[in-house]
C-alpha cells in the first residue's frame, strides 16, 4: 500500500513498512504534509482487501471513496496538478 501512495507522490523514494507495534504514523507522514487523510485511505484499502462488506452496492461506494482519496492526495501533494488539469479544458 505505501508504494501506491509514493506513486500517488507521498513520500516518492522512501522505503517504508509497519514491521512491527513500534512503527509509527509520525515516522511516514509529518505534520507539516497535513496528510491525515491517508488514515482514511489506508483503512478503506486494507479494509476491502481483507474484510469486504457483502453488499455491491457498499463496496462501490467504498471504492468511490477510495479514488476520491486518491484525487485528494494528488492535490495536497501537488497543488499545481489541478492548475494544469484546468488549463487542459479551457
Amino acid at each position: 500500500m505505501f508504494f501506491v501512495l509514493a506513486q500517488l507522490g507521498v513520500n516518492p523514494g522512501m522505503n517504508f513498512s509497519i514491521d512491527d507495534e513500534q512503527d509509527l504514523w509520525d515516522e511516514y507522514i509529518t505534520a507539516d504534509q497535513n496528510l491525515a487523510l491517508i488514515k482514511s485511505y489506508m483503512y478503506l484499502k486494507v479494509r476491502l482487501m481483507f474484510d469486504p462488506p457483502l453488499s455491491g452496492s457498499l463496496v462501490d461506494v467504498m471504492k468511490a471513496q477510495i479514488a476520491e482519496y486518491e484525487f485528494r492526495i494528488m492535490i495536497s501533494v501537488d497543488p499545481k496538478l489541478v492548475v494544469e488539469e484546468v488549463a487542459i479544458y479551457e
